[in-house]
């Protein structure tokens, strides 16, 4: 679900039995416009810079729903012990994440499925979901 607009999450809340509320949408928001991977606390702080008035509590629960319904990825990033959330996309993504300065890219190629068929057919193992992430040093900071 590439670019989901409000009327869309409201039909999907209210489809899988959800109230639609005024955290819900803020915390969509927040993380729909965002172009990077955000902590919990800078989820926060967009919701509060948009004029909304929303708890942590209420973000953290909204993100694990957005999550469960396939709209949302956390991912641990780097050497923080914070997830990152970003609007969810295929697993045939994987981040390269900089050691320097914290800059998160996404890489699209063909490695995520070498790796599926590799450990299906090589090992027998099912996989759900690949979360690829590699560290080092980004162009600018190399």
């Amino acid at each position: 679900m590439d670019s989901l607009v409000d009327a869309d999450l409201t039909a999907l809340l209210r489809e899988r039995g959800y109230r639609v509320t005024r955290p819900r949408r803020a915390v969509w928001e927040a993380l729909s416009a965002a172009e990077d991977h955000l902590t919990v606390e800078q989820v926060c702080a967009r919701i509060r810079d948009a004029g909304h008035d929303v708890d942590t509590a209420s973000v953290y629960r909204t993100l694990d729903l957005l999550e469960e319904l396939g709209l949302a990825r956390s991912s641990r990033l780097g050497d923080s012990d914070a997830s990152r959330w970003e609007v969810a996309h295929p697993d045939e993504h994987f981040h390269l994440v900089c050691t320097s300065c914290g800059r998160v890219d996404h890489h699209i190629g063909s490695l995520v499925a070498q790796v599926r068929d590799h450990l299906d057919a090589g090992h027998g193992f099912a996989v759900d979901e690949v979360e690829l992430t590699v560290t080092g040093r980004c162009s600018e900071c190399r």
